[in-house]
């Protein structure tokens, strides 16, 4: 047919796939949609069509109404089918977002090295999980998470982290931030959202509890951790809520004193408030046996959130909370309305893993592994590292006050195609002293550590050690 007699130069292409009438409708809706059939064009007649296509009249009669059902085409007493005028053609596609060139050695915090995440191991656990489960894992249940994975981390996070952990009382979250997200939406909720967070701290978990409603006042850091004697007065008198990380606050590396641990949970049970524990890299402990959670001491205070990222790999999205009694079912309702629930084969996958010891290796292996690249930073920078390097996936670089800037330290880095992060973006109020860089050495892959680290070394104008 000579579509040109409709104002148009068109050839279809009918894939039969599924039946002719589908095809001609896949066609015509393809037409339409890149502008080879423009708005209000009208169509052939379905017996002139239908002869042109060497198929039937009702088969073309019928794809006409389906796409007039769909709103593609409109069709008019007297006047024919035609394309619908609403539909203008495709637009342009957006433009490319600009390249950006991944930096040739990143040594910023908060990631593993995901080459180490265990995959025969997380196959076997997987496989034995799937065979083993029940038809039932498969459908919606309980917002807290799988039984399994929750009996599970109940007995780990008891012996290895100190945790009094009833099952009923863990809820299986979607990652860490998901965890902040949840109990800053109880608070919410509740009309007290106001959270008091460490300073230094990690931004990204500003904005999270920000955007949930909730207001953020730092709360200081200094050489013993978290001022926890300050809560309850001045602007933190009206906190709700202490997002602390006790075992190795992030970034300054520190533990939090003996002395600050009892008057932070003795803070939340004289007020009704909530401690919040980030137990982000607890088990990563180098010199001497970890640090207990504080949740141990006072379980009815305390929100522990411990996760899966840095053992295993972001990438599973596996975090778990640990709550008060009083806040297991508002936390649940949370978790019911924002997700429903958690992935359940990684969490079947992940409870065959602890309780068949895996997780432990995997722990064990990854310790030394980030031991290992712990000493290598310490032979590269020697004196330069601050505190809290007995511990964690990262240090602090203590800048000169009379040196550079941090952002001039940070641009010759990047010069060099270096990742790093200065100390001054984790403060609530950039511009504070002193300057530092926030190391992340658990980043790169293994082949490309050393050179990370004598780049670094270069950049810092310090002698490196042979690798």
């Amino acid at each position: 047919m000579d579509w040109a007699d409709f104002g148009v130069d068109l050839h279809l292409e009918l894939d039969a796939t599924g039946g002719r009438r589908a095809g001609l409708e896949r066609a015509l809706r393809a037409a339409i949609r890149d502008g080879r059939l423009p708005p209000s064009t009208r169509l052939p007649a379905t017996r002139a069509l239908a002869a042109e296509l060497g198929v039937a009249r009702g088969t073309v009669s019928a794809a006409y109404d389906q796409l007039v059902a769909e709103g593609w085409l409109v069709a008019r007493v007297g006047a024919g089918t035609e394309v619908s005028p609403q539909r203008p053609a495709a637009p342009p596609g957006p433009a490319p977002a600009p390249a950006t060139a991944p930096p040739r050695y990143d040594l910023r915090p908060g990631s593993p090295d995901v080459g180490t995440f265990p995959v025969a191991a997380w196959l076997r656990s997987t496989r034995r999980a799937l065979a083993t489960a029940p038809a039932a894992a498969y459908g919606y249940g309980d917002p807290r998470g799988r039984p399994e994975l929750r009996a599970a981390l109940a007995g780990y996070l008891g012996r290895a982290r100190g945790v009094l952990a009833d099952p009923e009382r863990i809820v299986v979250t979607a990652g860490y931030v998901q965890a902040l997200v949840l109990l800053t939406t109880v608070l919410r909720d509740a009309g007290r959202a106001v959270l008091a967070m460490e300073d230094p701290g990690l931004p990204f978990h500003r904005e999270v509890v920000r955007r949930q409603g909730g207001r953020v006042v730092p709360l200081p850091v200094d050489d013993r951790g978290a001022r926890a004697e300050l809560l309850g007065a001045g602007e933190l008198a009206d906190v709700a809520a202490a997002v602390v990380t006790p075992a190795h606050q992030y970034p300054s590396g520190v533990t939090l004193h003996p002395a600050r641990r009892h008057a932070l949970t003795g803070w939340a049970r004289d007020a009704g408030a909530l401690v919040v524990e980030d137990d982000y890299d607890g088990e990563f402990r180098y010199d001497r046996q970890p640090v207990g959670a504080v949740q141990g001491t006072a379980p009815e205070q305390v929100a522990y959130v411990g996760t899966a990222a840095k053992t295993l790999g972001p990438a599973l999205r596996l975090a778990w909370l640990v709550l008060p009694a009083r806040l297991v079912e508002p936390v649940v309702e949370a978790k019911r309305h924002l997700d429903v629930q958690t992935e359940v084969v990684g969490q079947l996958a992940l409870a065959d893993l602890i309780d068949s010891h895996g997780y432990d290796r995997q722990v064990r292996t990854v310790r030394r592994h980030y031991r290992q690249r712990r000493d290598l930073l310490l032979d590269r920078l020697g004196g330069r590292l601050a505190g809290g390097i007995s511990a964690g996936l990262h240090a602090v670089v203590p800048l000169p006050p009379d040196g550079p800037s941090e952002a001039e330290v940070l641009a010759r880095a990047a010069a060099r195609g270096l990742a790093l992060d200065g100390l001054d973006g984790h403060r609530h109020h950039p511009g504070g002293r002193p300057p530092g860089l926030v190391v992340g050495y658990a980043t790169p892959p293994s082949y490309a550590y050393p050179a990370a680290l004598a780049t670094l070394a270069e950049v810092l104008g310090t002698a490196a050690a042979p690798a």
